[in-house]
Parts: structure tokens; sequence; C-alpha cells
């Protein structure tokens, strides 16, 4: 079993406990997903399935619009509404178009710093085991995109915005930096991630729907590599060729540089990246 899963998230959840479950019902223990969503958030996960795990990081590099609720007036130490209040003012004098204007100064490349409870590494340990310990510890800033940052709502100190940003991107950190802009705190309540590269939740699973589909012997969830990735078809003209790509060798093609599905006769049997005319197998092949 071999393809690409796109998941609806239910909140309450690790990333890895969706993997876990999957691995029970489809019986297959190759299974990644390609950008970790938090027990809070709901939404997309796109989930690679056997030799499809190659292509996880693909995947992982795409963008995403999320629907993330906020509340101004205190914060947290994880910067979500899961996290301990560690502070909080009572007088909040933030009107619509002072929130508007703050949205609008974080649209386009940005340096953000992550959150101290994030998996990210350091030296070796994971951030948000060091916050557990009580250590914080300075973080160097990355550089996101957010493409679009558009308010949907406010009322009674509750937001909610909708927001395409790059790979990379911490909607929770986003948010606090709204907050300390506006001069008072911002903790999100909820995150709903609506979009990764061209997935919509319209082609989303549930865990449940999925675990009765392959108790009927129904596996048209899976989406298949030839589906999923559309690239440009190139095919493998004589026998040499074909031969050279099986084996990850460089042959010969009058294409121009940049990656493609590839096919012999007629058959999907991989993809491909041509650099300089030359095509090898790329991760999946």
């Amino acid at each position: 079993m071999e393809g690409i899963i796109v998941i609806d998230k239910p909140k309450g959840i690790t990333s890895f406990d969706v993997i876990r479950v999957l691995r029970r019902t489809l019986r297959e223990r190759r299974i990644g997903h390609t950008g970790t969503l938090d027990p809070l958030a709901t939404g997309i996960l796109v989930i690679c399935v056997g030799r499809a795990t190659k292509l996880a990081q693909d995947i992982e590099g795409y963008g995403k619009e999320y629907i993330a609720d906020f509340e101004l007036g205190y914060k947290t130490d994880t910067y979500d509404i899961e996290g301990k209040v560690v502070d909080t003012v009572s007088d909040i004098n933030v009107s619509r178009e002072e929130l508007v204007e703050a949205l609008s100064k974080y649209k386009g490349d940005i340096k953000q710093v992550p959150p101290m409870y994030s998996a990210i590494k350091v030296d070796g340990k994971k951030l948000y085991e060091l916050a557990r310990e009580g250590i914080e510890i300075e973080r160097k800033s990355r550089d996101v995109t957010i493409s679009s940052l558009e308010l949907l709502d406010y009322s009674n100190k509750k937001v909610k915005i909708d927001c395409e940003v790059s790979k990379g991107t911490y909607i929770r950190s986003l948010i606090y930096d709204i907050g300390e802009d506006l001069k008072t705190f911002a903790t999100m309540t909820d995150l709903r991630r609506t979009r990764v590269g061209e997935e919509t939740l319209d082609r989303s699973y549930t865990l449940e729907t999925i675990e009765q589909m392959v108790e009927n012997k129904e596996l048209s969830f899976l989406i298949s590599v030839e589906d999923y990735f559309q690239f440009t078809k190139i095919e493998i003209p004589d026998e040499k060729s074909l031969k050279l790509y099986v084996n990850g060798q460089r042959s010969k093609v009058d294409v121009t540089s940049g990656k493609y599905r590839v096919y012999n006769s007629g058959k999907f049997i991989g993809l491909g990246e041509v650099t300089n005319g030359l095509l090898k197998g790329y991760k999946y092949y």
C-alpha cells in the first residue's frame, strides 16, 4: 500500500496519534505526516504511505492556509489557550481599524522567532523539553512569508483571521507578535488548517471514515503519487535510458529543467528531475 492521504485531523490528538491510528487501520508501518498540527489544531494533515514517505519533505514545503481564533488581553507560556496564563491586562482599547493596521504589518516576508513550546531542536534537545524544565533560551529568528492575512471577525476581544503562510510559520507566534504590536497580549484559542498546497478540506477524510472504508475494502481515499504530483509527463524513449533511470543514473532528454512524472510505454514508473538536459530519478523511482 502506498500513496497520499488527506486527513481532517480532529482536536485533542497529536499528529503522531494520527499516524498510530493509520498504522493500525492500514496495517502499514511506513507512514509519515508532512507538517505537524498541535493537539489544539484541526484540519488538513497530509499523510504519506509506503514508498510515498520519501516525498514527505516535498509536500511539507508547500504553502498552507489557516483560520485562527485568538483573544486579546492575556498571554500564556505556550502562546495558545492550552498553556499557563503568565500575564494579563484588564484595559483593552483596540479598535477594528487598529487591528487591521496591525495585521497589515505582517504581510509579506518577515522575521519570526519560534515559540519555546515547539519541536525545534537546539543541541539535540527539543525546545518544548527545555521549556518544561523551566529553561528559556534565545531563539534565532526565521525568514517566513505571510502571503495573505485577513480579518474575518472582531468582537468582544475575540478575533478571527484567515492567513496563508509559508513552511515553518508558527501561527501562535504570529498572533503573539500581533498582540505585542497592539501593546496588549494575544493568545491563540483555535486553529484550523484549511489548505496545504492545492489540497483543501474537500478531499479530506476523517479517521473514522477511513476505518469504515477499509472495513469495506474501499481504498479510494488513497491518492496515487502519479495523481498527487501533477508534474509534466515525460516518456523514456528506449531501453538504455530506462535502465539508466531505474539505476539512478542520468540520461539525455530534450526538455527544460524541472521535475517530471516519468513514463515508459505509457505506464507511470516514477518521478524524475531534469537538470541541464539530463534526467535522473527523483526520490520515487
